[in-house]
């Protein structure tokens, strides 16, 4: 029999491939995220994460020429501050490590796209996202504190706040807050179907933010469960976030494509700590080709339909993207 269907055809040249190549990746889809430290003249490496540091403001400079050198748009900051306390006063304190840290990017690189991660869990005693009373993480009254907390950082210069800490109803509060106080033109990037994954460990790690007790799993999305992610991303459409996240990534592509799928709305995700430390240390041994693995992974995330995808690894595959041009 001769063959009329040949799919190889497709395939003969590195040429031939790039014209009928489905997804791309671009350096205009990657946030990268960066640890910023209450203190002076600090670039502490995080033992979990290697090449990624917690820097003090007076520092920030060095990883901030290397971000706008390799292209990359927007970044994503956490604080760690030096005082914390029951329900994370430093969050909206107008002096504190990340509203500093925003003022002095946004005076610096002025169109750099800078977004403020908002939850308490780095800011209070006890390591958790909301207020706590008798053991428990009491959402109604998290509430205004997660607003206080965007206000601050969108007066500050944030042009996107993103809330993390899956309370209810905190999309629609913090929108309310940030219209009363002539903010409406700064967006919100909701972490809507975010999961209590062991994948974060890292992360907690870097931030000093692993919960004093317990664990997260009465706030933080059961993994089993995608029609609940989908009821997630709803309600957040519906209280008015203009960005819809899944975190983690890679085991939740399914949800990313679900996301996609179901509304016309920019889906992000979070290649989240354990993910690039996994990589990293299979690496170091010899196992995998790292470049190979990341832009793997990086197209695996487009594919499922993300739009934006937030990883640590942002800085070397913007490197590659040139490298292969």
């Amino acid at each position: 029999m001769e063959l009329k269907c040949r799919l190889r055809r497709l395939r003969q040249t590195p040429q031939i491939r790039n014209l009928v190549r489905e997804h791309t990746v671009s350096v205009n889809d990657l946030i990268y995220p960066l640890f910023v430290i209450e203190g002076e003249n600090i670039k502490e490496e995080i033992k979990s994460m290697p090449n990624i540091y917690q820097y003090s403001v007076d520092r920030l400079d060095e990883e901030l020429q290397k971000i706008k050198l390799a292209g990359v748009q927007a970044v994503l900051l956490f604080g760690i501050p030096k005082v914390k306390d029951e329900i994370g006063s430093e969050a909206w304190n107008e002096e504190g490590v990340v509203a500093r840290a925003i003022r002095f990017i946004k005076s610096k690189y002025p169109e750099l796209v800078v977004i403020a991660d908002i939850c308490l869990c780095e800011y209070t005693s006890h390591g958790h996202c909301g207020v706590i009373k008798d053991g428990q993480i009491l959402n109604d009254e998290s509430l205004p504190l997660l607003a206080k907390m965007s206000v601050t950082l969108a007066k500050a210069g944030a042009d996107i706040v993103a809330p993390s800490d899956m309370m209810d109803g905190r999309i629609g509060y913090i929108r309310d807050a940030l219209d009363a106080n002539n903010l409406t033109n700064v967006a919100i990037m909701a972490y809507s179907a975010k999961f209590a994954s062991a994948y974060y460990g890292p992360f907690r790690d870097a931030a000093h933010s692993a919960p004093q007790f317990g664990d997260r799993k009465s706030y933080q999305m059961d993994p089993a469960n995608a029609r609940e992610a989908l009821r997630e991303l709803e309600s957040d459409i519906a209280e008015g976030a203009d960005y819809i996240m899944v975190k983690p990534a890679l085991a939740y592509l399914d949800l990313v494509k679900l996301a996609y799928d179901s509304f016309n709305y920019p889906v992000v995700t979070y290649n989240v700590s354990g993910e690039y430390a996994m990589v990293k240390a299979t690496a170091k041994i010899g196992l995998i080709d790292e470049k190979r693995i990341v832009m793997e992974n990086m197209i695996a995330m487009k594919r499922a339909g993300a739009k934006l995808i937030i990883t640590y690894h942002a800085l070397d595959v913007a490197k590659w993207l040139k490298e292969d041009i």
